[in-house]
């Protein structure tokens, strides 16, 4: 296998990545902070259009890119099937990538990535007939990997007793360090978040978050709410994720 693709032009989607994909081995999410909510747009524009023409290695697989309804940020979910493979894009190409961007459109700020891995999802138990237009990601600090892993279990049993109408899919990512854990929501809409933010099954499951140990809500990126809701712009999917069967509760 080359370890790199061709850079054709790449059709681009308005449908959500294929998060519980099984060749993706790490999900990269970072912030791109930007000076003027008239920059969000500009900016997921400038992110696709340099991995549209560059040569992409075959470890990355798709980039999602999401607008938080503030204007304030974008959020970027990578998914990639090997770190190692990121890491040396990152110190071969990332920099000349970036400055290219930042000469366009000057004052994004960039405060980091962490790095994720999927470790359990909670799906509906009836089949969604809906798409998902709304993101939502909850997250916490967590006081290392046991921490992290009965968080995830804790949410997602919650969740199948709850049967949250509109919630199509709950995604727990465990960040390799052991300090964090994202809940990657995928919701039909914002009114069906509302209803469950203000509905008892929500503040059921914010009790039992509550009353566990090393267990503390933060912000899924700097300078955001703790529970923000974002919208899809476009995904750009360089690796087909393979033929595989309905994602399944894991």
């Amino acid at each position: 296998m080359n370890d790199t693709t061709s850079a054709p032009r790449l059709p681009l989607t308005t449908d959500f990545p294929d998060v519980a994909r099984a060749d993706a081995a790490t999900a990269l999410v970072s912030s791109w902070i930007v000076p003027d909510a008239a920059l969000q747009r500009p900016a997921a524009d400038a992110i696709l259009d340099e991995w549209g023409h560059q040569s992409r290695p075959e470890a990355m697989l798709s980039l999602s890119i999401f607008l938080s309804a503030d204007g304030s940020h974008l959020l970027n979910y990578g998914q990639w099937a090997s770190d190692d493979a990121h890491r040396a894009w990152v110190r071969t190409r990332r920099a000349a990538a970036v400055s290219r961007i930042d000469e366009a459109l000057p004052g994004i700020r960039r405060p980091g990535l962490v790095r994720y891995r999927r470790y359990r999802s909670y799906v509906p138990q009836e089949p969604a007939v809906g798409r998902p237009n709304l993101l939502v990601t909850p997250a916490f600090a967590t006081a290392g990997p046991d921490v992290q892993r009965a968080l995830a279990d804790t949410v997602v049993d919650e969740l199948t007793r709850a049967q949250v109408p509109g919630l199509l899919g709950a995604h727990f990512h465990l960040s390799q360090d052991g300090g964090r854990v994202l809940n990657y929501a995928e919701w039909e809409g914002i009114s069906a978040w509302q209803e469950f933010v203000t509905h008892g099954a929500s503040a059921r499951i914010r009790a039992t978050i509550a009353a566990m140990d090393g267990v503390t809500p933060t912000p899924a990126v700097p300078d955001a709410p703790d529970v923000a809701p974002y919208r899809l712009y476009k995904s750009l999917v360089n690796v087909p994720a393979p033929a595989t069967a309905a994602p399944q509760e894991a």
